[in-house]
């Protein structure tokens, strides 16, 4: 029974899960425009799955709702970054908040984003890293948005778009992420996680301090 519990109390119960296809890899963008149907009028959030959020009180879903709240209070939409090395830039898309410092926890007014720049070109080294809380108008922009970095629909151009109409933010994570979108992300994820989990952390802990490598 506590096993069974374990796996029915993941979902809540004021929680449906819906799914729909993306066909064909054209995006970012246009995976969120698939899922419009179900979005309809509502604004919303994004959460890429190959990106995890570990934090260190154990909630990991801390920095998220640090955003919505902030999107209610304030109206405009919430972007959430992480800092990068410079080196790596070229890899995420990156925001520009006109040279501000921002601390873990703290948000800023963006005035740009970048997908993937050169080091030279890039505004910062504070990376887009999967977590949005959008207005509805956003689906709009969307349709609007043509293909472009690597002839795909971005959703970092339509948030560009948004930013002529409206303020956007972007929001310094406190937490840490894992990407599992590569082999030693989804490894390191494992163990981060697992280290932390209330019945194997110990038990982990103790067999990779025995490893003899």
């Amino acid at each position: 029974k506590d096993l069974l519990h374990t796996i029915t109390a993941i979902l809540p119960d004021n929680v449906t899960i819906s799914s729909v296809r993306q066909h064909a890899p054209l995006g970012l963008g246009h995976a969120v425009l698939c899922a419009a149907p179900l979005i309809g009028n509502e604004d919303f959030a994004v959460s890429l799955p190959d990106v995890l959020v570990h934090s260190e009180d154990g909630y990991h879903a801390t920095d998220l709702i640090n955003m919505v709240n902030a999107y209610r209070e304030t109206g405009s939409a919430q972007i959430m970054v992480e800092a990068v090395p410079r080196e790596e830039v070229t890899r995420y898309g990156i925001v520009d908040c006109e040279g501000v410092d921002l601390q873990r926890g703290e948000a800023s007014l963006m005035v740009g984003s970048v997908e993937k720049p050169s080091m030279e070109d890039a505004p910062s080294n504070l990376s887009i890293i999967g977590r949005y809380v959008l207005p509805a108008h956003t689906l709009e922009l969307l349709r609007r948005t043509t293909p472009g970095a690597g002839g795909e629909i971005q959703l970092t151009d339509a948030i560009d778009d948004l930013l002529q109409e409206q303020k956007v933010y972007a929001y310094s994570m406190k937490g840490k992420t894992c990407d599992c979108g590569h082999k030693l992300g989804y490894m390191s994820a494992t163990i981060t996680f697992g280290l932390t989990h209330k019945t194997l952390g110990e038990p982990l802990a103790e067999f990779l301090k025995g490893l003899d490598i």
